[in-house]
C-alpha cells in the first residue's frame, strides 16, 4: 500500500500468504522477501530490462533484505528479520552477463546470494539466511515462541 513502511509490507504479505494456505489442524510457516534501497521496496523484476536497471542501482552500495515471516495454526505469529548487504561495483558488462544467466529474474532486488550472484556480494550484515529468503534461526525462535518444536515436524 502507498506510504506503508517496508517492514510492514514484508510482514503484512507474509500473514496473507499464511492465513490463505490455512486448513484446520495444519500450521502453516509462509515467508516473504523484499530489498529495500533508499526507502524503496523492491521485488522481483518484471523482465531483463527491469532487473538491469535494480542491478545498476545497487551496485556498490549497501541495501537491507527484509524478510516476514508468518506462522499460521493453533497460535500464530510473525517476525520481520532485516539484514544488510553490500553488492561490490559492477560494470555494465558484469550486470549484462548476469542479467543473461537467466537468475536475476525471480529474485527480489535481482540477485541471488545463494547462486551466481554470489560472485557479485562484497559483504552480508545479518542472516545470511534472511537474504536467501527465510532466517532460519529466527524462523525455530518463532516456533519455540509459538510453543511448537520446528526441529520436532516431520
Amino acid at each position: 500500500e502507498d506510504g506503508e513502511p517496508p517492514a510492514a509490507f514484508v510482514e503484512r504479505m507474509a500473514r496473507t500468504k499464511a492465513g490463505a494456505a490455512i486448513t484446520t489442524d495444519h500450521v502453516v510457516l509462509a515467508a516473504d522477501t523484499v530489498v529495500v534501497l533508499d526507502g524503496l521496496v523492491l521485488g522481483k523484476p518484471i523482465d531483463g530490462f527491469h532487473a538491469r536497471s535494480m542491478l545498476e542501482r545497487l551496485q556498490g552500495r549497501q541495501h537491507q533484505v527484509l524478510t516476514g515471516v508468518a506462522v499460521v495454526g493453533s497460535e500464530s505469529g510473525s517476525v520481520v528479520v532485516e539484514s544488510a548487504v553490500t553488492l561490490a561495483p559492477m560494470s555494465e558488462q558484469d550486470i549484462a552477463w548476469y542479467v543473461a544467466t537467466g537468475e536475476p529474474l525471480d529474485k527480489a532486488g535481482s540477485y541471488a546470494l545463494q547462486g551466481i550472484g554470489m560472485a557479485f556480494v562484497a559483504g552480508v550484515i545479518g542472516s545470511v539466511t534472511n537474504v536467501i529468503g527465510l532466517p532460519v534461526l529466527q524462523t525455530r525462535e518463532l516456533f519455540e515462541e509459538l510453543g511448537m518444536d520446528l526441529l520436532g515436524f516431520t
